[in-house]
This record gives C-alpha cells, structure tokens and sequence, in this order.
C-alpha cells in the first residue's frame, strides 16, 4: 500500500509537471523541486536560485532586454541566439564585408566588435516587495488612482532600496497586479560580438522554417562580455577586461534521450494564460487575422524585392525578419486555438469557477466578474481593432509613416511640454535617424505603403478612418506623397526640421507624409486612445480580481504568474509530438535533415560548401552520436518571446541547448498551454561546437569553455 501511494504520488506529479508553467526562480522550493526531481532532476533548487551564493541565475543574463543569453567560459563568453544578434551582424556588414552571408569570427579579444547600445543584465536577487508597493491603495476608488499610486509607490521604493551604488532596481508585479516582486541588477553595456556563423547556417530555413519542426537551424551567436578592473559594470573602453561571470555553464557533450529532464531559463516576455474565453475569442476572430492580413501584404512586397535585389536583401534583412516573426505566430496561434478548442476550454473552466464562487458563498465579491468581462469586451472591440490597424500600418511596417509619425510627434511635445522639449527632441530625432535610413529604401517602402494605405482605408473600423483616407486611390496617393515629402532621405529630414519650432511645424504642415500621419493619428488619439484606455483599465482591473478570485477558489492548484520578461524557469522532457492524425515527429533532427532541404543558391535553404565538405567526409570530432550530427530537438518547456537564447539545461545543471523557437502547432501557449502539442524547439549544443570547431576552426573559444560527459 505504500509503494502504491508514493507510485500515485509521482504519477500525478510527473502528470502535472507537463501542463506548463514559468516559475518565479527564487519560489522553486516546495512543490515544484519535488516536481523536477521527479522528472529527474539532480541539483536543487537552491542551485538554480540562492541571494547568497553563486548559481545558475548568475550564469543567465537578459539580453539586450528582448532576450536571453547564459555565461560559457570564466572570461565573459557569452551564447544566444543568432536571430537576437541578428541586428549586431548586419550592422557590421557591408556589400563588400558581409557578415551576414559569410559568417563573423574573431580570432583574437582584438579582433572582438564593440556594439554600442547594447548591454546585459544579471539578476543578483529577488525580493517580495507587495505590502510596499501597495500601501495607500486601499481606499482609492478608481483604478487609475490606484495605478497612479502604484506608480509613485514603485519610483520611490526603486530608488531607495538598498543596493550597490552600480547596481539597478525594478520591480514588476505577477498575478495581474496582486503581487509585487523587487529584482535588483546589474547591468553591463560593453558587450563585444565573437563569432557568428552564415545566414546560411544560423539562419537556415528562414522564414519558411520559422515557427515549424522538424528544424535544422543554427540559431547562435557569440559575443563578450566586458568590465572594469574591479569586474564591475562600465560604458566601452578599451581598458576594458573580459568579465568573469559569478558562474557559467559546463557544457555536455555526451547527449540525451527521449524522456530525459530538460529545464529553460530565461526572460520570457509576456503570456495572457489568464484571459477569459471572450477574449481569446476576440483575438482569434477579429484581432489576429487583421494584424496577419497587413503583415501579409508587407512581407510579400519587401520578400519581392529582396529576391532581386542583394543590396536590398542586406537592408531589410533585420526588419523582414522582424515582421514575419509575429506574423507566423499569429497564424500558429489562432491555429493552435482552434485545434486544441481553448474557448470551449477556458468557458467549461469559467462554468466551474462559478460554482466554486457559489459554493464559497463569494458570488457578491466575485459573482459578476464573468459578466463584466462579456459587456467590457464586447464594448472595447472596435477600439481595439481600430489600435490595432493604425499601430500596424503606421507604426511598425512602412518606413515612411514611422519617421512620419516621429516629426508628428514634436507637435504634441511642443503643446505639452514648451519649446525646450521641443528643441530637445528635434536634436535627438536628427541625430538619431542615421541608421534607420541607411536600412531605408525609399521604392520598396512605397509599395509597401501602398498596400497597407489601401487595408488602413477599407478595413478598419469607418468611424476612426479620418475623411483624407476614405475612398481614395492607393496607387496614385502613394506616388504624390513619397514624390514630395522630405522624408525619403535623411537630407530630406534635416532640411525638414531646421529652424525654430514656428519655422519646422510650418514646414510639417506642408509634407504630405506628415499631413497624412498627422490626419490619422489625431483621430486615433482623439476618439480611439482615450476609449480604449478607459476600457482596458476596466479590463485590468476585473482582470486582477479574476486572477485573486482563481488563486483563492483554487489553494492547492499549481498556478503560475504570466510572463513579464523577468527571470523564470521552466521544466519538461525531451518528447516528440503527433501534430495530426497518423502523423508523428522525432524529437531530435540530424546534418542529413539539412542535406534533404538543401536547395543550391536559395537563400533559404543554401548550404556552405564546407559544411557540405565535412557532412562528405562524416568529419564530426566528438559531436557526433551513433556517427550522427544532431542538430536542434524539442522539448516540453513552456517558452515564448524573450526565451530567445535561453540555456536548455540538463538534469545536473549542464548545459545541452540553446532555446530559439516553438513548434506552430503550440504557438498559442501564450494563451493556453496544451501539453498535447506544446514543444520549443533547441539547438543542440553540440552542433554549437561542431560549428565553432570544425567550421569555423576556432578552437581558441572551445578551449575556453568547461566541455563535460555529465552521464559519466
């Protein structure tokens, strides 16, 4: 009977530890320890998280604030991702020195390429700073009293709490608001790019891989990291030593297996597994596929051109990546929605939550919170449609109207701020444009604005749709705008915003392009923004009563705090998965994957010609197994956005991966985690090494690191 007991006991606990989570680092102990030992973990939780003594957080850095890295040898070396360093590389390639398609190693710290801007920031601890935070909100009795509060209440106990004179403090909140957590930082900006391999080879399958399995990509890059004499966090100089990190991460070459622990740490940045079911119905019925149908017409416009075009190609490399980035997602995610039928889900779990709210006898404090979510909702939804259209057409897919919008900006400062400001941020914008209009081709953008002007007019919601852009001709409007404004060039900008702030709104009152944006933007600030707001500050606030009212009607279920980009741990095994009927996926690919795809001259699925060299001759060193290369292989770690260069970790703290993706039939797991269908995808850090060993020939960096065989 006892053997019976504790067999149960890990059988639900194995059972649970595969339904998804991001859990807080410096909370492990407990429940989820037992969790990940009984999914075959051998360190403890200590090891990952402990204030007091170097561990696994120290060797894990946010990178450059939108992903992950993690800490490979004692002299500052640090991996992730190729696509998080993506922006690095072109910015130091050329048409005569192309990184991109080359590949980048130095073979000397002098060789090293400073990257100004970019920077990394360790965790040093974390603290629960709630009662703190939400002190003198009690009796407010609007949320935006209380969120203003909260705000006067986080500035002041970040800057006050007690730290080293060049460490930082932010502090964040979990649950939807009814938690607060202190993280105190370090934060380094003298950050050096290493080594990258080709396009061909960190990038390989591009977009038409992105989001899929099975995947051959070699998604890293290196760079290092750099301090002061005393080790401490200092801007870019050539005094400059290389930091040695409180920890880094042996590397294991000997592999793994099907089932074996796996465990990601990282930034994840932002899931919504809370959402209530008419939410997530309004994302996949009107807000995913109005952000897929301009992102589609976009990317097709650029991809067009970049085919043709190498000079083109180098240009928009970054933003292409960047636009089809989400839009795959999106397309994943509303299938992965439908497939897995989380509506249906989340309202039998609305159903249950309300007679759990009824049998607590709490339907006066939480028995209307569903109601409310159905009327808000339903009221906010041509609002947030209508944001959604300006944000993607003017804000982040045409050039033209992103610098437009920029210069429309100064007109408000002025109003709110006086000429100062005004004059302040003239010379920051003038300063600042160099390097978007070195990316900035001025026929490409037009036809890309062409095409979204056209859905701007037709799609969204009439009534926000100033008069200027109704019933017009896309075609002919494109061609007089990008014919007169001064914006297409960076001369053109100057010129624009010489004088005093009388002399340039004059001059922007005449551009067509900030006409257009200025006509545009003062309707969606005059009647969108402020509604929106209001309504989504409703949402948040029924949100974070929904979130207290879960936590409460269920004491003992594993609940975690959606992501917001602070540091989390997620754990799982190695499994592959059955994406459609009769269908079943390997959980790990192989170098001959990348021979079946290899198409010669694509600039998707081309392949270096010594990689094709050493595949031949089967020239693999010590990373091969069974005289296989593995190259990438998924796992049931719950990761989005933000995971991008996180370590994937084996049961003993090694390090076997690097995290770059999920598969596009679990893409929804921002919103609901299906362990079903659920897997990120890695690379296997032994292709890592066989890349900077036997492709790149540069064994100067293997010898840096601590290569262990952690099964023996």
């Amino acid at each position: 009977m006892k053997f019976l007991r504790l067999f149960l006991l890990l059988f639900v606990i194995s059972t649970q530890a595969q339904q998804g989570g991001m859990w807080v680092p410096s909370l492990l102990k407990g429940m989820n320890e037992a969790e990940m030992k009984s999914l075959g973990m051998k360190i403890s939780a200590s090891d990952i998280y402990d204030a007091n003594k170097p561990g696994i957080k120290d060797a894990v850095p946010h990178f450059n604030g939108g992903c992950t890295a993690e800490m490979i040898s004692p002299k500052g070396l640090l991996l992730t991702n190729h696509h998080c360093g993506y922006s690095q590389i072109q910015s130091h390639s050329s048409v005569e020195n192309d990184y991109l398609e080359q590949g980048f190693w130095a073979m000397s710290l002098e060789e090293e390429l400073p990257n100004p801007g970019v920077d990394v920031t360790f965790v040093i601890k974390i603290e629960d700073v709630t009662t703190q935070v939400l002190a003198g909100t009690e009796n407010l009795t609007t949320e935006a009293e209380k969120q203003k509060k909260i705000e006067n209440n986080i500035s002041i106990l970040s800057r006050d709490f007690p730290k080293e004179k060049w460490q930082g403090a932010k502090i964040k909140n979990f649950f939807d608001g009814n938690q607060y957590l202190l993280f105190v930082t370090e934060t380094f900006d003298d950050v050096r790019l290493v080594g990258a391999p080709p396009t061909s080879i960190g990038k390989f399958g591009s977009d038409t891989d992105n989001w899929v399995w099975p995947r051959h990509t070699g998604d890293f890059s290196l760079f290092r990291v750099y301090a002061d004499k005393n080790n401490r966090p200092a801007k870019y100089s050539k005094d400059n030593i290389p930091y040695t990190p409180k920890h880094f991460l042996p590397i294991a070459i000997d592999g793994f297996k099907k089932d074996d622990f796996t465990m990601v740490v990282g930034y994840p940045g932002r899931t919504q597994e809370y959402l209530p079911a008419v939410a997530i119905e309004q994302i996949l019925n009107d807000l995913n596929p109005a952000k897929i149908e301009v992102r589609d017409a976009a990317l097709k416009v650029v991809d067009g051109f970049m085919r043709k075009d190498q000079a083109i190609k180098i240009q928009y490399a970054s933003k292409y990546a960047s636009i089809a980035n989400y839009y795959k997602k999106w397309i994943g995610e509303s299938k992965g929605l439908k497939k897995s039928n989380a509506v249906a889900v989340k309202k039998a779990e609305e159903k249950e939550f309300l007679q759990k709210v009824k049998k607590a006898k709490k339907q006066a404090e939480y028995g209307n919170i569903l109601s409310d979510f159905d009327k808000t909702y339903a009221e906010i939804a041509p609002y947030a449609l209508s944001r959604d259209y300006f944000t993607e057409v003017f804000l982040r897919n045409i050039g033209l109207t992103e610098t437009a919008f920029k210069v429309y900006q100064l007109e408000r400062i002025l109003a709110d701020k006086g000429e100062q400001s005004f004059n302040d941020r003239k010379q920051n914008l003038m300063d600042g444009m160099g390097a978007f209009y070195k990316n900035f081709n001025k026929t490409v953008d037009e036809k890309v604005f062409e095409q979204l002007i056209a859905i701007y007019s037709t799609q969204s919601p009439k009534q926000f749709v100033p008069a200027s852009l109704q019933n017009i001709n896309a075609s002919e409007l494109s061609k007089s705008v990008y014919a007169n404004t001064k914006l297409g060039s960076y001369e053109g900008l100057k010129e624009l915003l010489t004088g005093d702030s009388k002399t340039v709104l004059a001059k922007m009152k005449n551009d067509p392009a900030v006409a257009l944006v200025k006509a545009a933007a003062d309707k969606y600030f005059a009647e969108v923004a402020p509604k929106f707001e209001e309504l989504d500050l409703k949402n948040i606030a029924t949100q974070r009563t929904y979130m207290k009212a879960l936590l409460e009607m269920n004491p003992k279920a594993r609940i975690f705090p959606d992501a917001n980009s602070t540091l989390r741990v997620t754990y799982g095994k190695v499994q592959g998965y059955e994406p459609a009927d009769a269908v079943y996926y390997e959980p790990v690919t192989y170098l001959e994957g990348v021979m079946e795809k290899y198409v010669p001259g694509d600039y998707e699925f081309d392949v270096p010609a010594k990689l094709i060299d050493l595949y031949n001759m089967k020239d693999y060193g010590p990373y091969a197994e069974n005289g296989k290369l593995p190259i990438n292989f998924i796992a049931t770690n719950h990761t989005t956005g933000g995971n991008s260069g996180s370590p994937a970790i084996d049961a003993r703290g090694n390090l076997i991966g690097l995290n770059f993706d999920r598969v596009w039939e679990g893409t929804m797991s921002d919103i609901y985690y299906d362990p079903a269908i659920c897997r990120n995808i890695m690379v296997d850090i032994r292709y890592v090494l066989f890349i900077i060993d036997k492709y790149a020939n540069a064994k100067h960096l293997i010898n840096e690191m601590k290569i262990v065989k952690a099964k023996k």
